[in-house]
């Protein structure tokens, strides 16, 4: 049964496949959805300031998952963010948390990993 969200899950991914497949992945399981292939574009558009949860890649060209998620910050919007990573590293899962993301998943993850991650994000309970 889908988490019921009052807000739009936004997506942040530089690789097109992925991004879609995160895009319907979350449609699927009855979440709306925006995506974005930076994080300048996400940062841009405004949408942040709105959104249930934000899952964004690590590794970004220009500005990073984890420099967007200081960004946001920074401009006082405070959605949960998930990071997704293939350069998956203790101190980036380290660093990625004590910088305020609410959930770390490394590339590949299961469907339903990204699901649960979503859903304690946005309950605001930090992943076992």
């Amino acid at each position: 049964m889908p988490l019921s969200l009052t807000g739009v899950i936004l997506v942040v991914e530089d690789d097109d496949s992925m991004r879609q497949a995160i895009q319907r992945l979350l449609n699927a399981a009855g979440f709306k959805t925006e995506a974005y292939a930076s994080s300048e574009a996400l940062l841009a558009d405004g949408r942040a300031a709105f959104a249930a949860c934000v899952v964004s890649d690590y590794k970004l060209p220009g500005i990073s998952g984890l420099e967007l998620l200081t960004a946001l910050r920074t401009r006082g919007h405070w959605p949960p963010v998930v990071l997704v990573t293939a350069h998956d590293s203790i101190e980036v899962r380290n660093e990625a948390m004590r910088r305020g993301a609410s959930g770390y998943l490394a590339k590949p993850f299961r469907s339903r990993d990204l699901l649960d991650a979503i859903e304690l994000a946005v309950q605001g309970r930090s992943p076992p």
